[in-house]
Parts: C-alpha cells; sequence; structure tokens
C-alpha cells in the first residue's frame, strides 16, 4: 500500500490576511461608488435647477411681453394718445379679473421689500400673506395654495393671434363674421371661450360673447352675465381684427402630491353667455420657490405723454402710490424686472449656502432649510414689448 499524502490548506495568519486585503479592497470601492452617487446628484441637481429656471424665465418672459397688446395700437397709446379708444364692457367692478383697461397689476407680499430676509421652508405657509395692494378676494379664493412671502402678478390681453373681421352688422350689440375655417386660430387653444376683443387701429373694445356660431363663422354681442354696458365704436371689415381675451395670474404654489413649490398660472375664463370662472391652478414649472418682482416706470409721471425713459424701479405698492389715478400709474409701467429661487426636485446632498454665498435677488435675501436640495437664484429684466413709447 502506498503512504498517504500529507493534506496541505490555508493557515489561520493567511485567512486573516486576505480577509482584511478584501475589506480594504471593499472599502475603497464603496467609496468611489459614494462619490461617484454623490457627484450625480450635484450635477443632476444643477441641471434640474438651470433648466427648470430657464422654462420657467421663458415663460413668464413671454407672457410679461404681452401686456398692453390691443391690436395693432397698445393699450398706453389708446388711453394717451386718443382718450377713449379703449373700452371695456365688461363688469370689472364685480370682477377684478375682467379689469381690461389694466393690462398688468402686481401684489407685492408684506416683508420681502428690497434688504429683508426671507426664510424657505421645506414645507411653507400657505394662504396668510398680506399683499399691497391687497389681493381681491376673487385672486385669494383661486390662488388657494398660494405660498407666503412670494410676489403675484396678474396680467391682461389680447391674445396676438386673430382672424380678419369680414362683415359686422348690428350697431351696437354687434356680430362679427369671420372665416370659419379660422377659427382654431381665434380659439387660440381654449374650448369654448367667451371673452373677446375686436380692435382697429382706432379703438379696441373688450366683451362676452352671447352666442358664437363655429359652423358660420361669427361671434355676437349681447346681454351675457358679463357685460354691463353696449358698444360705443363702430368696427368695419378691412384693418379690424378679432381675438380671444386673456385674463391669467402668476404665483407661487405648493404642490402637496409632490411636496414642492412650483411656478403655478390660474386662467380667469367665460364660455359664451356663461359666468366667469377661475380655472384650476395649473403646475407650470417645479421647483420655484419664491418669485420677486419690481416694476420700472416712466420718470415723468405727471407728463401728458411718455417721454420713454424708465428710472423709477419700484414694488408693487410704491407703483400703486405713484400716482392718484392707478390705472394710469400701471400702464406707465415699461418694463419687470423678475427674480425667482429655484430649488432641484430631489435631494442632492448639497452644501447649504453659507454668508459668503447667501441667495439673494431683487434686493431680498433668502435662507434655505437644510433639506439637502440644490437652489440657484436667477433674474431678468423684460420689457414690455407693446408699451415700448411710441408704438
Amino acid at each position: 500500500m502506498l503512504p498517504m499524502r500529507r493534506m496541505a490548506g490555508m493557515s489561520l495568519v493567511e485567512l486573516m490576511i486576505a480577509m482584511v486585503i478584501g475589506l480594504v479592497v471593499m472599502l475603497g470601492v464603496v467609496q468611489v461608488f459614494a462619490a461617484s452617487r454623490q457627484s450625480y446628484q450635484l450635477s443632476e441637481g444643477l441641471a434640474r435647477v438651470q433648466e427648470n429656471s430657464r422654462f420657467a424665465m421663458d415663460t413668464l418672459q413671454r407672457e410679461l411681453r404681452m401686456a398692453g397688446h390691443f391690436g395693432c395700437v397698445n393699450d398706453q397709446a389708446h388711453t394717451i394718445q386718443n382718450p377713449g379708444s379703449l373700452f371695456s364692457t365688461l363688469n370689472a367692478g364685480a370682477h377684478p379679473s375682467l379689469n381690461f383697461m389694466q393690462s398688468i397689476q402686481g401684489y407685492e407680499a408684506t416683508g420681502t421689500a428690497p434688504g429683508d430676509t426671507v426664510a424657505l421652508s421645506a414645507t411653507p405657509a400657505i394662504g396668510g400673506n398680506a399683499y399691497s395692494p391687497a389681493l381681491p378676494d376673487e385672486l385669494a379664493a383661486a390662488l388657494s395654495n398660494r405660498v407666503d412671502g412670494s410676489d403675484i402678478v396678474a396680467l391682461r390681453y389680447l391674445m396676438p393671434d386673430g382672424v380678419p373681421i369680414t362683415s359686422s352688422t348690428g350697431g351696437s350689440r354687434p356680430v362679427f363674421s369671420f372665416d370659419p375655417a379660422r377659427l382654431g386660430v381665434l380659439r387660440s387653444g381654449m374650448t369654448d371661450p367667451g371673452l373677446y376683443g375686436v380692435a382697429d387701429c382706432m379703438s379696441a373694445t373688450v366683451f362676452q360673447a352671447r352666442a358664437v356660431d363655429a359652423a358660420g363663422g361669427s361671434v355676437t354681442f349681447g346681454d351675457a352675465p358679463n357685460n354691463t354696458s353696449l358698444f360705443t365704436s363702430v368696427y368695419k371689415e378691412g384693418q379690424t381684427m378679432l381675438h380671444r381675451a386673456e385674463s391669467i395670474v402668476f404665483y407661487v404654489g405648493y404642490d402637496a402630491d409632490n411636496a414642492q413649490s412650483s411656478l403655478y398660472r390660474v386662467r380667469f375664463t367665460a364660455t359664451p353667455s356663461g359666468a366667469l370662472v377661475a380655472g384650476a391652478p395649473e403646475a407650470m414649472v417645479e421647483g420655484v420657490e419664491n418669485l420677486q418682482l419690481l416694476y420700472g416706470q416712466d420718470r415723468q409721471l405727471t407728463a401728458t405723454s411718455p417721454t420713454g425713459f424708465i428710472d423709477r424701479q419700484g414694488s408693487a405698492d410704491e407703483v400703486q402710490a405713484s400716482m392718484s389715478d392707478t390705472t394710469a400709474a400701471w400702464r406707465r409701467v415699461g418694463a419687470v424686472q423678475l427674480g425667482m429661487v429655484v430649488s432641484s426636485p430631489d435631494r442632492a446632498s448639497a452644501r447649504q449656502a453659507d454668508g459668503a454665498a447667501a441667495l439673494t435677488t431683487m434686493g431680498v435675501t433668502f435662507t434655505a432649510p437644510t433639506d439637502g436640495r440644490m437652489r440657484g437664484v436667477y433674474q431678468t429684466t423684460v420689457a414690455i414689448r407693446n408699451r415700448l413709447y411710441g408704438n
């Protein structure tokens, strides 16, 4: 018989050395993975903040530039150069959202003037902030999720896309006819709008339609819930255009489902012969935590006509108090400075801003919560193109 060969194996010391080496390697791999994950989160958070802020800025810029649009002549030219040529049959006394004589109206959240400090919260307070000028009850009820400490702006204008009038009959109760094939252009994305404006280069009138004949291509003015007067101007085919009238409000609201603030829009509409209703708040851009607005006015507030120089920058309450005629004061606004604080949708393990790199915009300093979200401030100046003097 052959002798048994001696069996060989690893000793306990060798096994322990191998385990230590393996643990060191695994620790290095975990650290590299964690650093890569944090770097990805920071990059993703920054990218989302920049993307959302760019989209929010583009949205607000586009809408602010439309303020004062009333056909081929703006509201300022109508009311200053040809008083009485801008007219509305709508009941603005009962519904501030139908005050088309005032194309832009800001509301300054108290405690957010330049030099103030505003504390941001992961779960902000809602609906308790006071505004100057005071927020009308109609808007307060519609903006039920508004975030405290953020400004609000309301805009009213005629949509840029209109249809030519082919005929107008009826005198003070006119019926405007148009090519029915262009009904989609007139509605501009709305299903059954009832608020319209008719304009030529001499005058403009905003009204609620009593009826709209989609097949025949006509809009009939008459007795409707929001009309309080008849037409005073006569419009004929040629230079006359028919537009849908738009009344919208932009604000920062809290989205409880996503646990984050967003830029919101509310549209006020009425169907033909229907009551005025506020649409459901629409979340436009996520991550917008605060909105601050300053308004540029013409420096010659006592002049008959604007001079074309804007050297008065002020908040909404300062514009409101600048002239005894508040509508005229807002009509002298030719530019808007807007600033916003935007946060990432997800936690990015971001280091909170310190005193040397505080979040500041429009003179307001913001303190951020320690929730790990990436935050940035963005601001721009928007010229209201329909208020470019001389147009």
